[in-house]
């Protein structure tokens, strides 16, 4: 794991194409999960412009091609192909099915999809907790399935879209699916972006050998985004009154993308892994949660939390993948 520092050539406002502007991914292979809408659309078209073959998977495969077409029509000449795939993060046998038809190596891999404060407890097919289950169990066992196609890339990189939110909770081990606590739809999310980070932590532990980086990331308080589709408005007001949440500002999709963007593809982040960035950056620690609108938790880098966590997401989707001596 690098100890280099980032340059800060970029920042909050910094759009994804201004991040790789002259790279070129011709050649190179892509997976955008939730690239139907928001900073996934963003992130899956930026890499095709820049000449990247990218599969939108998506839980809407009709939904999926209306996009790609879409974005077709915006492409540059010898932009990189848009493929559709069909991957629902809460139904493990769409992840294994989507794992079983990739062929040949995977270069980026972009856990993009989520899901954000379901107001009620709801829960998977298999009994997990659907905010853990969808934003770090699903991605988890789609990174393991995968990780044969990302290693034969020979510098694959994955990126793990995490939070500000990961503020709101560690992962609470002892209890992940609420059947002892009662239901909380910020807490749930925050354990599952706090997933999304020691999950970024722990492949870089365990893969680097395979010449595969992983880092996470916060893309910031987007606008026009459907993340926040469960939440309703006085929720969100009532959450910030209550000095439990602080949001930092505002940033259009383009914006919101370039984190993503910048470590999927950047040449200025070439060797760091297990890191967490925000506007397009290396985030600072932060230890005092009130008031906080950036940073990120020592919890969530925590090398100890990241193998637990590791350990117990095998368990729960039946995968195994060792560390490095």
């Amino acid at each position: 794991m690098s100890d280099t520092e980032t340059p800060r050539t970029s920042g909050p406002t910094t759009t994804a194409a201004e991040v790789i502007d002259g790279v070129d991914l011709h050649g190179r292979r892509a997976v955008v999960t939730g690239a139907g809408s928001g900073i996934g659309v963003e992130t899956a078209r930026t890499l095709a412009a820049a000449g990247a073959d990218v599969t939108l998977a998506v839980r809407n495969t009709e939904a999926g091609a209306r996009v790609a077409a879409q974005l077709e029509e915006r492409l540059p000449f010898g932009a990189g192909k848009l493929t559709v795939a069909r991957l629902d993060l809460a139904d493990r046998s769409t992840v294994a099915a989507f794992v079983a038809e990739w062929h040949g190596p995977l270069h980026i891999l972009v856990g993009n999809a989520g899901v954000m404060a379901l107001p009620e407890l709801t829960r998977t097919s298999d009994g997990r907790e659907m905010q853990f289950a969808v934003n770090h169990l699903g991605h988890f066992a789609l990174a393991v399935g995968l990780r044969p196609a990302l290693a034969a890339a020979n510098g694959a990189r994955i990126v793990s879209v995490s939070s500000i939110g990961h503020l709101f909770s560690p992962v609470v081990f002892d209890d992940l699916d609420y059947r002892f606590r009662p239901y909380d739809p910020w807490t749930s999310y925050g354990q599952s972006k706090t997933a999304n980070v020691l999950f970024a932590v722990g492949a870089a532990e365990r893969w680097a050998d395979d010449g595969i980086s992983a880092n996470a990331l916060m893309p910031g308080n987007i606008a026009d985004t459907a993340l926040a589709r469960h939440v309703a408005p006085q929720a969100v007001t009532d959450f910030i009154a209550s000095g439990e949440l602080a949001l930092p500002p505002q940033k259009t999709v383009p914006q919101g993308a370039a984190t993503s963007v910048l470590l999927a593809a950047s040449p200025t982040v070439e060797g760091i892994t297990g890191r967490y960035f925000e506007d397009c950056a290396q985030a600072e620690p932060v230890t005092e949660r009130a008031g906080a609108v950036a940073g990120v938790a020592p919890y969530a880098l925590d090398r100890e939390n990241a193998a637990r966590l590791w350990a117990v997401s095998e368990a729960l989707v039946g995968s195994h993948s060792t560390p490095r001596a």
